[in-house]
């Protein structure tokens, strides 16, 4: 059944005072964001390629997929402004506090998008630039719009999120193949206990934006719980994929089935008492799982 939207109340959002500033514009790319695109697609390109990389093209795949993610950041804060101006946590980015006018943030953001894409195609090869253009289709025209209609929409956000991996990874490939796909779900089933840890530590400003997460519909945590116990489940035998697909070994193996566990027990823990305290230790758990599974996979490999 399709969750039923929260009513949303409307505030006035100011009208651009100046042109903003390049940390302004720096912000609208949500850089920390972007650096875990950055390390995701860099260990996809590594990973997907000979041992030794041409780090020349390595770097030009890498900054294609960041421009794209940075455009494609930009993009949702303009369509997101009026409800980003109703939450705490987001009120002072620079479109809701008028720092950058919408007219200026939609040319930054096209710009950046239209650059990431040529240079995957012109430096890389069509299929990742592909690839980049669906994770724009997909983040701007299905899961924004999403997000105010039903909680399905953190699934359908979780795609766009995952494809970076999979960008670095036919970048120097050329193709999908075992290995590829194995690095697309495991971002993709790492990211739900994740923003199920966020959507909970912030259920509070999501439910006054109108957002339908499951946190705002599902107030005693229930179901919240389950869905982050499920998909970490779910990340143990997927994250040893690698080790079978030949592009890591056995210290991959054992190393990341005690990450994967520890993921899960926090998660279990997380859905058994539902505090902050056990979100807050989530969210910084699965902070450092994706790093920590990247070093270990690429040093079993080097």
């Amino acid at each position: 059944m399709k969750d039923s939207p929260v009513d949303v109340v409307t505030i006035p959002i100011p009208a651009a005072r100046a042109n903003g500033s390049l940390a302004d514009y720096v912000a609208l790319t949500k850089p920390r964001l972007n650096f875990l695109v950055v390390a995701t697609s860099a260990a996809g390109y590594y990973l997907g390629g000979p041992s030794r990389p041409d780090m020349v093209s390595m770097t030009q795949a890498v900054c294609g997929t960041a421009l794209v993610a940075g455009g494609a950041a930009v993009l949702n804060q303009l369509y997101e402004r009026d409800t980003d101006a109703l939450m705490r946590r987001t009120r002072l980015r620079p479109l809701p506090d008028g720092r950058v006018s919408p007219g200026d943030a939609r040319t930054f953001g096209v710009a950046l998008s239209l650059a990431g894409l040529v240079l995957l195609a012109v430096r890389a090869n069509w299929l990742s630039a592909g690839l980049a253009l669906a994770t724009l289709v997909v983040y701007l025209a299905v899961y924004t719009p999403m997000k105010r209609r039903t909680s399905l929409s953190t699934l359908v956000g979780a795609v766009p999120g995952a494809l970076p991996a999979l960008i670095g990874w036919t970048a120097s490939h050329g193709s999908i193949a075992l290995g590829g796909a194995a690095l697309f779900a495991i971002v993709f089933l790492w990211q739900i206990p994740h923003f199920m840890a966020i959507a909970w530590m912030y259920r509070d400003d999501y439910g006054s934006a109108g957002f339908p997460m499951l946190a705002v519909i599902d107030p005693d945590g229930q179901r919240v719980g389950r869905q982050a116990v499920l998909y970490a489940a779910a990340l143990v035998p997927v994250s040893l994929v690698p080790t079978f697909a030949g592009i890591a070994g056995v210290v991959y193996f054992g190393s990341v089935l005690v990450l994967s566990v520890a993921l899960l027990v926090l998660s279990a823990r997380f859905a058994a008492v539902r505090s902050e305290s056990a979100a807050r230790a989530l969210f910084f758990g699965s902070i450092l799982y994706l790093p920590l599974v990247w070093i270990v996979m690429i040093l079993d490999r080097w």
